[in-house]
């Protein structure tokens, strides 16, 4: 394992937490370092917290259990609220089922993205 530059290091994690949306390309750039540099810390960081942050391409949270055969068993996996397996329900089968075109699919999503807004809007008044 390479090993890595404390002080360069905490540079970058500062960068981040200040600049959350910055591009990888970005946060290299203002540092002073490779992105590969920064995609090792954010690893090393993201393993330490137990969380994942994507550098876009593809990541750990996007791979399929091979427990999963349907596209239920994803919705449990992932424990979808109601709203939200209704969503990826909609999205996965845009447009292919003569009982519902895009238009109605994607009416359903924006109705159900909606609920989801309006419940989670409301926990955020409770908390």
């Amino acid at each position: 394992m390479t090993m890595i530059n404390k002080t360069k290091a905490l540079q970058v994690v500062d960068y981040i937490k200040k600049y959350p949306d910055a591009s990888i390309q970005n946060v290299a750039s203002e540092i002073g370092t490779s992105t590969s540099y920064v995609l090792r810390v954010q690893k090393a960081v993201n393993k330490a917290s137990g969380s994942t942050v994507s550098d876009g391409s593809s990541a750990d949270y996007y791979d399929v259990p091979k427990s999963c055969k349907q596209l239920q068993d994803l919705i449990s996996h992932k424990d979808m609220n109601a709203q939200m397996g209704e969503i990826f329900r909609s999205c996965y089968r845009y447009g292919q089922v003569a009982h519902s075109k895009k238009l109605r699919d994607a009416k359903k999503i924006k109705f159900y993205a909606e609920a989801e807004i309006k419940r989670l809007e409301a926990l955020d008044n409770v908390y």
